[in-house]
């Protein structure tokens, strides 16, 4: 049976349809926003996933070609391995979701979105998100609570909600903020380094939007949802659960607290092998498969008593302590700029890559063709955590963490007039022991500077925790990724000295202020003032000069009715050029020339070259120019490419001149002064007005 609700948000209707495409899902939700539709889907497997202790949930947001009436490029015509945006996309929908399952719940589920159509001015991501809300909402698969998703944007000091494309691009801020009736659950987004209380300003009035999406999807379930899966739970002897907390508990109240992230792993292990080999002998091996979600309650409740009643860390810090910072520059000789920033046990290894107009990132997907001239990817092996593991393509982590760094720094780059490379950062974790996203935020910064990047200003990052019960909270600074996992929040901020630039933030429970989520905000304010000190102890400007490895650019800007005649009939012109000088030319439709080469001669060669064919003709100006023709009355002189005068013979010398070649020949070079254009653009000269004047007695 077809079903359809409606609500307008923003610009937009929101139309969201179930019981014409996807019936044999679980749940299935066609949306359409304006020309922008998403198929969003979940199911569910007949059987329980066996041996695990996590929610099996995989979420796969995807983009047709077809959406957008293109053709995938390339030798194969067809959609292939996921693109970058979409495992963001895939993201952003997973993590509001996730904390809204059965904790026992153990069937796969699998979530896809698929836009479909795509009208090039809004934004789908937002479509999937709300998408895969109501298709699990209309599902039989227990969700507890239904997500409402929306995305703020702030231009001219207003809030707009679900703003375009361009909106985005004209706007001081980007946030997706998605919630449950009772409260926000996630945000994530970037600014143009805006204030504390105007990104929690946004967060509020993204609230009531997200209400009435919530109210609309519960509509529609009323009328097509499906009854709900019941989660049967195998029963756990009290005597067990008991028995089990009783030994562990003095175990792991010491082994909590040990120094060293390694060591106190190595503690908790061996309490926890003590206490099994224990237990095994009064209660058999059959209970054993329930002992370590156990072993993490006793865990959680020694860490959470520790830090709320003691403002004690299991690291013995207080609540708004840093770890300690290290910073060293320049470490590896050959690159262009490298940086080395650890925090405590988190370390990232950066390194900044200067290259030219070829080396951008080009994309072509249902947005639109672009380009991309900086870029920060995020590289996390495996022996970052003393762990062996797979190597190869980037996993989607890595590819989260290096997109909120990338967000965080874009904003204080240089503009491509001001500094036209090409700018790629590496962060290689090398070590990790939480808040390894936010030390690629600092290190990143530092090897830009070391390699001479003009950044409007550094930019520096700190992952923030909450622990909260019963009304009693405590804000935690420079999150360890235990207290990340056994926290009720994970909320990365970075920013300069002037404000916030990018953050993400994960809530694990309900009922968390804003009053809360402000004070969160201000204690990161306080944390990333003190890592800028830090930082600006270490380099506090761009080095003067770059890496004389680093290629050598110049740009030119010239008047766009010059592009063709640089280019020249079937490229004759710019070819010459580049092969004239050895530069390499790139010339954009706005009138932007970049020239680049290894060698700094050739590229001021190049530049010369591009600005006497674009030089429009001053009169009273002195050139050099060349001879071209001879005729009886004068000599036609060309003084820039393609432009040509003539210099009557009675402006050759001073004193008079029966024939022109008894002065100049074709092919001289000689300086002649413009006296006039006249009206039909024709150009006189004077040789005798550039030359000096005869002594006179």
């Amino acid at each position: 049976m077809e079903e359809k609700v409606e609500i307008k948000i923003g610009n937009g209707t929101f139309v969201f349809e179930t019981g014409r495409v996807a019936k044999q899902a679980n749940g299935s939700v066609f949306i359409t926003y304006e020309g922008s539709v998403v198929l969003a889907t979940a199911c569910t497997s007949k059987e329980e996933v066996k041996g695990i202790d996590y929610l099996p949930l995989t979420v796969h947001y995807i983009e047709k070609y077809y959406a957008a009436g293109k053709i995938p490029g390339g030798f194969i015509k067809r959609e292939g391995r996921p693109k970058d945006k979409e495992i963001l996309v895939s993201r952003l929908i997973d993590r509001p979701i996730r904390p809204l399952f059965p904790k026992e719940y153990r069937k796969d589920i699998q979530i896809v979105a698929t836009t479909i159509s795509a009208d090039q001015i809004n934004p789908p991501d937002i479509l999937a998100m709300n998408g895969a809300s109501l298709a699990l909402g209309l599902s039989d698969i227990p969700f507890q609570k239904l997500i409402g998703a929306v995305r703020v944007g702030m231009i001219e000091g207003s809030y707009i909600i679900n703003p375009t494309y361009t909106q985005i691009q004209q706007g001081l801020m980007d946030l997706v903020v998605a919630g449950t009736e009772d409260a926000i659950i996630m945000v994530e987004g970037g600014a143009n380094e805006l204030s504390e209380e105007q990104l929690i300003e946004g967060i509020s009035f993204a609230e009531n939007y997200i209400r009435e999406i919530i109210q609309v999807q519960k509509e529609l379930i009323q009328r097509a949802g499906k009854q709900k899966q019941e989660v049967r739970l195998e029963p756990i002897p009290e005597e067990f659960i008991d028995s089990v907390r009783k030994s562990a508990y003095p175990l792991y109240k010491e082994a909590c607290f040990v120094s060293g992230k390694l060591n106190r792993q190595a503690a908790l292990e061996k309490a926890s092998e003590t206490v099994i080999e224990e237990i095994k002998g009064k209660f058999g091996e059959e209970v054993l498969p329930h002992i370590r979600s156990i072993f993490e309650d006793v865990e959680r409740e020694i860490v959470r008593k520790s830090i709320l009643d003691e403002k004690r860390r299991t690291d013995g810090r207080g609540l708004k302590d840093i770890r300690p910072i290290s910073i060293d520059l320049n470490v590896l000789p050959r690159t262009h700029g490298s940086a080395l920033f650890t925090r405590g046990e988190t370390q990232s290894l950066a390194i900044t890559s200067l290259g030219t107009v070829g080396d951008q990132q080009r994309f072509d997907d249902i947005e639109g063709e672009g380009t991309k001239s900086f870029m920060l990817h995020y590289n996390f092996p495996p022996y970052s955590v003393g762990e062996t593991g797979s190597m190869g393509a980037p996993g989607r982590r890595e590819i989260g963490h290096g997109h909120l760094a990338e967000r965080a720094i874009a904003s204080v780059m240089p503009i491509k007039e001001e500094f036209p490379y090409t700018v790629r950062v590496v962060s290689e974790i090398t070590e990790s022991n939480g808040s390894s996203s936010m030390a690629s935020v600092c290190s990143g910064t530092l090897s830009l500077l070391c390699a001479g990047v003009p950044l409007k200003d550094s930019v520096a990052g700190v992952a923030m925790g909450l622990i909260y019960e019963n009304g009693n909270y405590a804000i935690l600074t420079d999150i360890l990724g235990s207290e990340d996992h056994l926290g009720d929040m994970d909320f990365k901020v970075a920013g300069t000295n002037n404000g916030v630039s990018a953050l993400q933030m994960d809530i694990k429970i309900s009922g968390i202020s804003k009053d809360l989520m402000l004070e969160a905000l201000q204690h990161a304010r306080e944390a990333r003032i003190f890592i800028l000190e830090k930082m600006a102890d270490a380099i506090n400007a761009p080095a003067q000069n770059i890496s004389t490895y680093a290629p050598k650019i110049m740009t030119v800007r010239v008047p766009t009715d010059k592009i063709g005649l640089i280019i020249g009939p079937g490229g004759i012109t710019i070819r010459s050029i580049i092969e004239k000088t050895g530069a390499d030319v790139d010339i954009e439709d706005s009138g932007i020339v970049t020239l680049s080469s290894k060698e700094e001669e050739a590229v001021k060669n190049a530049a010369d070259m591009i600005r006497a064919l674009t030089e429009e003709v001053e009169v009273g100006k002195i050139y050099q120019g060349r001879v071209k023709r001879i005729v009886d009355f004068g000599a036609f002189i060309e003084i820039l490419p393609g432009k040509e005068g003539l210099c009557h013979i009675s402006q050759l010398e001073f004193r008079r001149v029966n024939k022109v070649t008894d002065i100049l020949k074709v092919g001289d070079t000689v300086p002649v002064k413009v006296r006039e254009i006249d009206s039909q653009g024709r150009i006189n000269l004077s040789r005798k007005d550039a030359l000096p004047k005869p002594y006179q007695r």
